[in-house]
């Protein structure tokens, strides 16, 4: 018999629970220990709906309306009876709307986690906890099916070349992590230094366009100095796949633990999950980067040189008619402020 996946064990243990009768509370089954937290697959009854335990041993735990909640479920603090009365537990609850099949990926993506984390102490692990919980509630907050369009698949291609870029040129790797807020929705796609660094890409043979989607993305009053980054794509057998590059990515940091985390949390953000990766077949191999300085003589509509009642402007550019010389990353990094040694 196939041993069973940690979702698989999930969906199990909340199919045999669905069946007990009994009074009204809490009813658990013990489905994998993440280091020093026992997890718990549960439902609550009478209201029955498909949890997932965390039991902490000693953490401060912000009030109930401070937790992240998400479209499709909900988190709070939980007393489970005198019998588990020795650990804290934080529930994982899916709501009667969420997709169970999704719930069910969130929660074993939780176990998984906690696991190849579970040297932490508590503390760190409920940070951990907490950074996953939200970066699903991102995830939640997107339209579709779980998979990206393929233009957001391109889109993330490019800002996962330019963080290995970043990475290969001396950045640490939870450095260059935390400086990547394109999945966070960001103005720009990378704050790093002092500046930031935005990151276009295509897959274009004829002219690079460029979608600029506010009047503040390109304006360097606000963030300074600013760079922008275009990245050219082709299909190529020899390239790689989307998940292929995170897989990559992640072999950089494989010595970070606390960038792997943080990257992984990332990703959810952004929309990719790694339960989706056979639905990324195209390959996608870097042609070159181009990196321009964002200055007074470049192409762009700012708040500054746009009329007073323009609220909003979505715009394209065209990166291929702009001569500025390119900007070497090396450059762009001291520019940002960001010198040897790295910080």
């Amino acid at each position: 018999m196939a041993l069973l996946s940690k979702k698989d064990e999930l969906l199990a243990a909340w199919r045999a629970l669905s069946g007990i009768l009994g009074p009204e509370g809490w009813r658990t089954i013990p489905v994998a220990y993440g280091g020093p937290c026992p997890l718990l697959a549960g439902r609550r009854f009478p209201s029955n709906e498909e949890t997932l335990l965390v039991g902490f041993a000693s953490i401060h735990v912000p009030r109930e309306h401070q937790l992240p909640q998400g479209r499709g479920f909900l988190v709070s603090k939980v007393h489970l009876g005198d019998d588990l009365e020795d650990w804290l537990w934080i529930a994982l609850r899916r709501q009667s709307a969420g997709s169970l099949d999704l719930f069910a990926t969130m929660a074993d993506d939780i176990v998984t986690m906690l696991w190849e984390h579970r040297s932490g102490n508590n503390k760190r692990l409920f940070q951990i906890l907490l950074a996953r919980i939200h970066a699903w509630q991102d995830f939640m907050h997107r339209e579709g099916d779980g998979v990206l369009s393929a233009e957001a698949e391109v889109g993330l291609f490019g800002e996962l070349e330019l963080l290995r870029t970043l990475i290969s040129a001396g950045i640490p790797a939870l450095g260059a992590v935390h400086a990547w807020e394109g999945p966070l929705d960001g103005v720009q796609d990378f704050r790093i230094g002092t500046g930031a660094i935005e990151v276009k890409s295509t897959l274009s043979s004829g002219c690079f366009i460029a979608l600029i989607g506010s009047l503040d993305q390109l304006d360097d009053s606000l963030v300074w100095p600013l760079f922008l980054a275009g990245i050219r794509l082709v299909l190529s057998s020899s390239g790689r796949t989307l998940p292929q590059q995170v897989s990559e990515i992640r072999k950089q940091m494989s010595s970070e633990p606390a960038a792997l985390v943080a990257f992984d949390s990332c990703l959810i953000s952004g929309g990719f999950l790694a339960g989706a990766a056979e639905r990324y077949t195209r390959k996608f191999l870097l042609e070159r980067i181009r990196i321009l300085r964002v200055c007074e003589d470049f192409p762009r509509l700012t708040r500054a040189n746009v009329a007073s009642g323009i609220r909003k402007a979505r715009y394209e550019v065209d990166l291929d008619m702009i001569s500025t010389s390119d900007v070497e990353i090396g450059d762009a990094l001291l520019q940002l402020g960001v010198t040897q040694p790295w910080n």
